[in-house]
């Protein structure tokens, strides 16, 4: 079994590109893979609490992350710094998340056997 980190960048209503990467994250855990999911930059919001899409018309990005318990996705990271730019707090996101500093991320990625940006 290979370890997949799914890392995330864009805003959490940048078009398809959130359910791309949900239908790839799926996947690879439907085949028993380990998955893990790194929120930095932009990607922080896809968590955040209290979403209201419909405004806009999208889909509610958290309420889809939380499904991803469903297949087994329960390690979610984020980026301390990434939060702190964009003023959010771990308490702000709706799902059990690792804060890990900058400096960490290049440690965390040596425990992943694939990796997958977007």
């Amino acid at each position: 079994m290979k370890n997949y980190l799914f890392v995330l960048r864009k805003a959490a209503h940048s078009g398809s590109f959130v359910q791309e990467m949900l239908d790839i994250i799926l996947t690879t855990a439907a085949f028993d893979q380990k998955v893990g999911v790194l929120l930095l930059d932009d990607g922080v919001f896809y968590l955040k609490n209290g979403q209201q899409p419909e405004m806009t018309g999208i889909k509610d990005t958290a309420a889809i992350f939380k499904a991803l318990e469903l297949y087994d996705v329960e390690d979610f990271y984020t980026e301390q710094e990434s939060l702190i730019d964009r003023g959010l707090k771990i308490t702000d996101l709706c799902l059990p998340v690792q804060a890990i500093y900058r400096k960490d991320i290049a440690s965390l990625m040596k425990q992943f056997n694939v990796i997958v940006s977007g």
